[in-house]
């Protein structure tokens, strides 16, 4: 009888391992910076934010060379946006600054996007970024914000264009440039809780 409570109580802490662990595989988002000159406080405002609430972000980029943010900052990616496995992640933010533009055309990138999106993940970009997220094709007929600068863009692409700080439209969150930053950060995480 001892013996019997004693390998059920081995399998309910090997189960409980396990969950934990899967918990915490999944507590995880994925920030995706340009390979120079993002916006510092895009990345850095909302990455606090995460990591107060007890999630591990991982910076990606389509290169692993230190990257320079508009105001200084360096930043060195953990991992090149060709090598990602979006299972590993709850969400996936677009990081904003003049230099994300690299990322409107990129394949890779708008693969993310969309994949992201079919995974019913938390899907997010800030400043010029969501104008990704428009060239991946999946704000069309969704309500989205962005720099200004991008807003045509995004109509062009069938988005609805708000103009507001931060904009949610079903598992997307978009926000229009670096002091919404703070905004944007806590509304994915009320997304993600």
């Amino acid at each position: 009888m001892i013996r019997k409570i004693f390998m059920i109580f081995l399998v309910s802490m090997f189960l409980i391992c396990i969950s934990v662990s899967l918990m915490a595989q999944t507590k995880n988002i994925l920030m995706i910076i340009a390979s120079q000159n993002f916006r510092d406080e895009e990345l850095l405002k909302p990455k606090e934010i995460f990591e107060k609430h007890g999630f591990k972000v991982v910076i990606a980029s389509s290169s692993l060379s230190v990257s320079s943010g508009m105001l200084g900052a360096k930043v060195k990616p953990d991992i090149l946006i060709n090598n990602l496995d979006l299972k590993d992640y709850k969400a996936v933010v677009f990081v904003g600054g003049v230099g994300a533009k690299e990322y409107f055309n990129n394949p890779v990138a708008l693969k993310i996007a969309r994949d992201a999106m079919k995974q019913n993940k938390v899907v997010a970009a800030i400043c010029i970024a969501p104008r990704i997220l428009s060239e991946a094709g999946i704000l069309k007929g969704k309500k989205a914000t962005v720099w200004k600068s991008e807003a045509e863009a995004l109509k062009s692409k069938g988005a609805i264009y708000t103009g507001a700080d931060v904009e949610i439209d079903g598992n997307i969150v978009t926000a229009s440039g670096p002091h919404a930053a703070e905004n944007f950060g806590y509304t994915i995480i009320k997304m993600l809780k």
